[in-house]
């Protein structure tokens, strides 16, 4: 049992790196226009830029969770923050695009090792008594996060310059490394032995080949449109690409028993398809929305900040009535008006759009907020319907899609934005008419994407659920949400 002192050192630990690790996926995006225009990126090294986290957050996550098992969790959380802090720093300093997207690279990296080492402390480190609160106050952590970054963001941007957005997870990071040091306790020994209903794990070849895959996919869809996709480094990725996903279908990735699993579990699967659909959607959105604020409404970082206060402010005035609300109505029909409402606000934030204004935007952006806390419910139960045995694998399978979703929203949205706006642009239209159109168009696109992701939460969350699973669906972290 662990005193009262490391007790609560052990949550400080865990809740900065919550903080950190979900801060740095919203306070970038405002500060983009102004890296561009000092480091002279182009349109391409901008999305590079923007994916860059996500996507190595996203391919690290089972090897990093592999890693937490093997290695231990105070060492995977200590590596994580090291990482993370270090290259926040190298971020900084950065001079040129093609250093700031790999320090960017080597950020999710880290916060890939302190995602699940987080999760597995608050999970079997602390006793249950006090684990509850411990996930109360993650989950608060990450909404102030994602609540205030772009406010932050804006105020930092403005007065200080964008390399104070990465400078300031310095101190933090330090604070939560030396308390992690401190108060995290070693391995215990332990070790699962076979038979124990422990999952089997991903081999590392399948996890190296998955990594390769997705960035030389991503890497397609992003220099593609800017140099042809004709071009030879795009032809040779594709290539590789492609070898990377018959390779995992040969080797057997398919029919890995803990994939399958989970995957014929119906909320679960649903859910994955859903979350993939709203990320495509919301992510690319919220990523041109920033630019589009500064360049398009002449707004400044910090009235660009606050233009997602409607978000967010709808999102935590709805999320404590959701589960009355499903209890009521069903948590089918909750989600799927979620998805249909967010649809319905992407629409709105286009239509307002037109008319050039900040308070056009606000009916709009506050229905994207209410729609993303009413689908919360799907999330909930796509994680509870993971047996027992397979709740870390499953939330890192989660994890690594949401963050995956955002990369392919930037690289979609931004494909639609791109070609919209040539097409414009080859008819004559201005500048600033043909950047509008592809703004429009898509948000257009995004909203047809959620849209289509709630007869999917229909279909995953219909009662009564007959699926034979002899297992108890187990009360997933509250900390795990849609966004």
């Amino acid at each position: 049992m662990l005193s009262r002192l490391r007790l609560w050192s052990v949550i400080t630990a865990v809740i900065c790196c919550t903080f950190l690790t979900a801060l740095d996926n919203t306070v970038v995006n405002i500060a983009l226009p102004q890296i561009r225009a000092q480091l002279d990126l182009t349109e391409t090294d901008l999305k590079w830029v923007g994916t860059a986290y996500p996507l190595t957050l996203a391919g690290s996550l089972l090897g990093a969770g592999w890693l937490t098992d093997t290695k231990g969790r105070r060492w995977a959380l200590l590596t994580g923050v090291a990482v993370f802090t270090t290259s926040s720093v190298c971020c900084a300093l950065s001079a040129t695009g093609a250093t700031l997207v790999l320090f960017r690279g080597l950020q999710g990296t880290g916060a890939a090792f302190v995602l699940p080492a987080s999760l597995a402390l608050t999970a079997q480190d602390l006793p249950p008594r006090v684990r509850t609160a411990a996930y109360g106050a993650t989950t608060a952590a990450a909404a102030c996060a994602l609540a205030f970054g772009p406010v932050l963001s804006g105020v930092v941007t403005e007065h200080l310059g964008w390399e104070w957005l990465f400078l300031m997870n310095a101190p933090l990071g330090v604070c939560a490394f030396i308390v992690g040091a401190m108060a995290v306790p070693g391995p215990s020994g332990r070790r699962n032995r076979p038979g124990s209903g422990t999952a089997v794990p991903v081999p590392n070849h399948q996890i190296a080949l998955a990594c390769i895959g997705l960035s030389c996919f991503v890497y397609c869809l992003i220099q593609g449109p800017a140099y042809g996709f004709t071009g030879v480094p795009v032809i040779l990725c594709g290539v590789v690409a492609t070898a990377s996903v018959v390779a995992l279908c040969r080797g057997g990735l398919g029919r890995h028993p803990a994939l399958g699993e989970l995957l014929r579990q119906r909320p679960y699967s649903g859910g994955l398809v859903t979350q993939l659909l709203w990320g495509l959607g919301v992510s690319g959105v919220y990523f041109y929305t920033c630019q589009f604020l500064q360049s398009g409404l002449r707004l400044s970082p910090v009235q660009a900040g606050l233009a997602f206060t409607p978000v967010f402010s709808a999102l935590l005035c709805t999320a404590p009535f959701v589960t009355a609300m499903a209890r009521r109505w069903g948590e089918a029909r909750v989600c799927a008006t979620g998805l249909l409402l967010v649809a319905l606000g992407l629409l709105l934030v286009a239509l307002g759009s037109e008319r050039g204004g900040l308070a056009d935007l606000i009916p709009g952006l506050t229905a994207v907020g209410a729609g993303s806390s009413l689908a919360i419910p799907l999330t909930t139960r796509a994680l509870a319907s993971a047996p027992g045995h397979l709740s870390g694998f499953a939330a890192g399978l989660f994890t690594a899609t949401r963050e995956l979703s955002g990369v392919f929203g930037i690289v979609l949205v931004g494909a639609v934005v791109t070609f919209v706006q040539r097409l414009c642009v080859s008819r004559q239209f201005s500048g600033t008419e043909a950047s509008l159109a592809g703004y429009q168009a898509g948000l257009c696109i995004a909203a047809a994407l959620v849209g289509v992701g709630a007869p999917v939460a229909v279909w995953a969350l219909r009662r009564p659920q007959v699926d034979g699973s002899p297992h108890v669906a187990q009360k997933p972290p509250p900390n795990e949400s849609i966004l």
